[in-house]
């Protein structure tokens, strides 16, 4: 071999080798690749279980058995999973696995309750079809089942997403009836006590252990908070307001800078508004009444200003600063000043309102100087939604769904009411609970009514969604399909309990045969199921 080839030949076997190394040293990356993981956890208010650390120890142990190496942790302390929102750590992991950054293949949860307690079952799935998409795959720690994307893995996924989310709902109801119940017995939930009160700690038993500060929370689980007057100096400040406004016919821009003059410091060392004057003329705490649930935020959804009827309260839970009689007196001065006022003003006035600030609220309505308050809107208008589609705003969110809902509302002791009276025409005895609204027929049987909104789906189809109460266990579920306005029933759904195998349901215009059978056009059948029958005595 001439010495041009044998050159050639040993630089060639030279870069097969080079190239070799290389391509084995690429396939050792990868194969390491598939061998880092990322830790989530996720830290809320429920279990020790859940806590971080024990999240953690349980992942470690599962990296260990698979052969994972674990680089880093994504923490979220003290964070619902109901919804992404707020979530930062889990947020800035989905961004570092979809812009390529993350260095790792795997991510490892303790279990499926940690990834979210979505109510949409679906759209924690999607979260995980996003790393999945990325070539990330997720691991389920401390479940029975490998995520493998077998029909099991996949069946009990599914079901492990919306028992999550069916947690928090039931959670939700305990919650509520539990707030509702410390109310009533004159208690505080949460929120500051406002200018002129304390909020003082009291313990099982009712006696005062003090006075908490600004910003202090009670550290035993079993002691309570009531409202008692705050310093006779702010006490007697907040009386002269009602005398300024009632008697004096002051409005509460002028009690503001009066009070800003004499250098009165509000709450929290503010400067004193025509908003915060406001609020102290219409809160009920300050003649004594016990009120809560006038707004809601239920499963993290939307929050909803909810009817005086739906109100939790108990009058007189605690000292009053002014007289009831005072009170109602300034009350109906804001009620009556925009009384005067007609429709067409009043909307005006919203509009050029409107114009200035470039969107509403009720805390921009009650700051205003030209406008009633938004209190004032709401008892002329029905709500505030209804009186910003008057003068043409639609809010950034859409809030058509809340007056559906309150449509639903207004309907549902109607429906209760003609249940009751068939039933009753028949024979049978019915009781309302006033707690929760099931019906007790012939004080054995326990019916839930709940009525179900009309929505339309991307094609324009019809659907209705059920949600059982289950947390209730009600014998029968009669679940009335509404027409799209909200006003008509459109026909019945009786469910027994125990034909129910789901938390909620959701119909078509059209069902299949294994649902039909429990549809009928009116309530008839479910009265002369109650129907009471004499029976003679035997001979």
């Amino acid at each position: 071999m001439n010495a041009p080839l044998q050159q050639t030949s040993i630089a060639g076997a030279r870069r097969a080798i080079c190239m070799g190394r290389r391509k084995s040293n690429a396939i050792q990356d990868a194969e390491h690749r598939h061998q880092l993981a990322a830790a989530y956890v996720r830290m809320s208010t429920e279990h020790q279980q859940y806590s971080t650390e024990n999240q953690l120890d349980t992942i470690k142990l599962y990296a260990a058995a698979n052969s994972l190496e674990i680089t880093k942790v994504y923490r979220d302390t003290g964070k619902s999973g109901l919804r992404l929102e707020g979530r930062q750590s889990l947020i800035q992991l989905f961004k570092d696995v979809e812009e390529g950054v993350a260095e790792f293949s795997v991510i490892l949860v303790y279990d499926v309750s940690r990834w979210g307690r979505f109510q949409d079952p679906d759209l924690a799935a999607s979260f995980e079809v996003r790393c999945r998409q990325a070539g990330v795959a997720v691991h389920y720690c401390a479940e029975q089942f490998a995520n493998d994307g077998s029909p099991v893995s996949n069946i009990v996924k599914n079901l492990k997403r919306m028992m999550a989310g069916e947690y928090s709902r039931e959670l939700s109801v305990k919650v509520f009836a539990g707030q509702s119940r410390l109310i009533q017995m004159g208690f505080r939930q949460g929120g500051i006590a406002g200018y002129g009160l304390r909020r003082q700690l009291v313990d099982l038993s009712g006696h005062p252990k003090g006075e908490l500060a600004f910003g202090e929370h009670k550290s035993i689980q079993t002691d309570r908070v009531k409202l008692v007057p705050g310093p006779a100096s702010e006490v007697r400040v907040v009386q002269w307001i009602y005398s300024q406004f009632v008697e004096s016919g002051y409005s509460e821009s002028e009690i503001a800078d009066q009070l800003n003059q004499s250098r009165g410091q509000a709450e929290v060392d503010r400067l004193w508004s025509r908003g915060s004057i406001h609020e102290i003329l219409t809160n009920e705490k300050y003649i004594g009444n016990n009120v809560w649930n006038r707004s809601s935020f239920k499963l993290k959804n939307e929050h909803v200003q909810n009817p005086p009827r739906e109100w939790v309260r108990l009058d007189g839970a605690f000292s009053e600063l002014v007289s009831p009689v005072l009170f109602s007196a300034a009350r109906e001065i804001i009620l009556t000043r925009s009384y005067r006022m007609p429709d067409s003003e009043m909307l005006e006035r919203l509009k050029k309102l409107y114009e200035r600030s470039g969107f509403l609220s009720g805390f921009i309505i009650n700051e205003s100087e030209d406008c009633p308050s938004s209190t004032a809107y709401q008892y002329r208008f029905g709500s505030l939604l209804r009186t910003y589609s008057l003068i043409g705003y639609t809010p950034v969110r859409d809030y058509a769904y809340i007056e559906a809902n309150r449509q639903l509302r207004q309907m549902h002791p109607l429906v209760l009411s003609q249940t009751v009276d068939r039933i009753q025409q028949l024979g049978g005895r019915v009781f309302i609970d006033p707690v929760n609204e099931l019906l007790i027929v012939n004080g054995e049987l326990l019916i839930s009514v709940v009525l179900c909104r009309h929505q339309s789906t991307g094609a324009g189809t019809a659907r209705w969604k059920i949600r059982f109460e289950s947390v209730l266990s009600p014998d029968i579920t009669v679940a009335v399909r509404m027409e799209p306005e909200g006003k008509v029933a459109r026909d019945y759904y009786i469910f027994p309990t125990l034909d129910i195998e789901q938390a909620q349901l959701q119909l078509a215009e059209f069902n299949a045969s294994h649902l039909e059978i429990y549809r009928y056009d009116s309530l008839e059948a479910l009265a002369q199921l109650m129907r009471r029958t004499a029976v003679g005595r035997a001979a």
